[in-house]
């Protein structure tokens, strides 16, 4: 008997999906409202497409993981992608101090435009699966409490399927669709601390190509509005220039204001960077920027035939860079499980939405855990457990900015290529408790090459 699975939403979560749903099922048809480009382009369907994104390991290693032998970490930087060091390849200004750059191996992340992963993703997908892409809009579920059938379509067509996926990301309608089926009273959870994203690109200028991803972070601990600025390289031999600013301290869309937003940072690096580079683009601006949680694992039963992935399930700030990863390691679940007893083993969707669940826990614990200490945030305040938290995160951020073991845990969680309980390892307390054994830099760690292209772009 042919047996279908119906992904609704063709983006990196559902795409990921499609591919651990291809091995177990006859038929894989991927359905979005977007008219999907045959290039690296930007689509409606993804508010916060223009903005910086990072694939950090885990993420890459959950993607590498589900489609085996497609090389995908290849196939990104084949398409001008820039791989860069958490060590060596970056320069960042926490609300600690400078972190010191280490010439050691250390995890790395993935640098290029949303729109260049998602177009290399839907072709990876295309053409190492049968996975078809339709352009159709879902209007809601077919089945009850029991059991998920299917999907209806905006032309009053019904799809059947033994497997809906719901990965439609932000704009995902489920919770409205969850009470046609009997399933009420399931908790979500917004934390919004109002914030803006702005982003500009430049061209990267001659002689600059290895000039290292350039942060300043937020700081959340003095009571005022977080603001925060980030120069990323990517494709074409371009710079992505992204602020970031929370309630009250929103950076604006016209180009003289963006510009004075960098220099107006805690450092004015990013700033100094951009003002001698050849603007290529106008500012886009974006408040889409929620964290949401669904707690569906908590529901009192769950129906057969139903996932919610990826940004359906939980949002993020994109400020922490996580979304893309976890959304990585919830379809890596989906493909655990169908190893484990196929499609048709009872429980399937339970076990699942409760992994998907699980692989969500610590990035929302780290996203909220920050954006709550916010002046004006809306979902929440700091609990004593986050302040004993932020007491500790301090310690050993602090610890980083000068010790390789404490840099090298702070490294592998925000990678995600490790769970938050690696900052309690006993080598990382042991280098919490004794700090920083590298004086604190005074300035931004730059190589004599790097000052000089500083210098060189300065006009401030």
């Amino acid at each position: 008997m042919s047996r279908r699975a119906v992904v609704i939403g063709a983006g990196l979560a559902g795409l990921l999906a499609a591919s651990a749903l291809s091995t177990a099922v006859d038929e894989v048809i991927v359905l979005d409202r977007d008219d999907l480009p045959e290039g690296p382009e930007h689509r409606k369907g993804l508010p916060q497409g223009r903005h910086a994104h990072l694939l950090m390991a885990g993420g890459l290693a959950a993607m590498e993981s589900l489609l085996p032998g497609v090389h995908v970490r290849e196939r990104l930087l084949a398409a001008g992608a820039h791989e860069i060091s958490f060590s060596s390849g970056m320069v960042a200004l926490t609300p600690e101090g400078w972190l010191h750059r280490w010439r050691r191996e250390g995890p790395s992340m993935i640098t290029c435009s949303r729109a260049l992963l998602d177009w290399v993703m839907r072709d990876a997908v295309r053409t190492s699966t049968g996975v078809t892409l339709r352009k159709a809009n879902v209007t809601g579920l077919l089945g009850g409490a029991h059991r998920v059938h299917g999907v209806r379509l905006d032309d009053s067509a019904d799809l059947t399927a033994d497997l809906v996926v719901d990965a439609s990301g932000r704009g995902s309608r489920i919770m409205t669709w969850l009470p046609t089926l009997g399933l009420t009273g399931i908790r979500e959870r917004t934390v919004d601390s109002g914030l803006v994203n702005a982003t500009r690109i430049y061209r990267m200028p001659s002689g600059a190509e290895r000039f290292p991803l350039t942060i300043v972070h937020a700081n959340p601990y003095v009571s005022r509005p977080g603001r925060s600025g980030m120069m990323l390289p990517i494709e074409g031999d371009r710079w992505m220039v992204s602020l970031a600013g929370t309630r009250g301290g929103e950076p604006p869309a016209d180009p003289e204001g963006f510009l004075r937003y960098t220099l107006e940072l805690p450092d004015p690096i990013v700033g100094r960077l951009i003002s001698g580079a050849e603007p290529l683009t106008d500012v886009h601006l974006s408040r889409s920027s929620s964290n949401v949680r669904r707690y569906l694992e908590r529901a009192p039963y769950w129906p057969e035939g139903l996932l919610v992935l990826g940004d359906a399930l939980t949002t993020f700030n994109p400020a922490y860079g996580q979304g893309m990863s976890v959304a990585a390691m919830g379809a890596r679940v989906l493909a655990a499980e169908l190893r484990r007893g196929g499609l048709g083993r009872p429980g399937l969707a339970r076990r699942v939405q409760r992994g998907a669940a699980r692989s969500v826990d610590a990035a929302w614990s780290m996203a909220v855990s920050q954006d709550v200490l916010y002046p004006g945030v809306r979902g929440g305040r700091p609990t004593a457990a986050d302040r004993l938290v932020t007491t500790y995160t301090r310690r050993i951020m602090k610890a980083a900015t000068g010790s390789y073991d404490a840099a090298a845990a702070v490294w592998d969680v925000t990678s995600l290529h490790s769970a938050p309980t690696r900052l309690f390892h006993p080598s990382a307390v042991l280098a919490a408790l004794a700090g920083p054994l590298v004086p604190a830099a005074p300035e931004a760690p730059l190589t004599p090459g790097e000052r000089k292209i500083l210098a060189t772009l300065d006009r401030t």
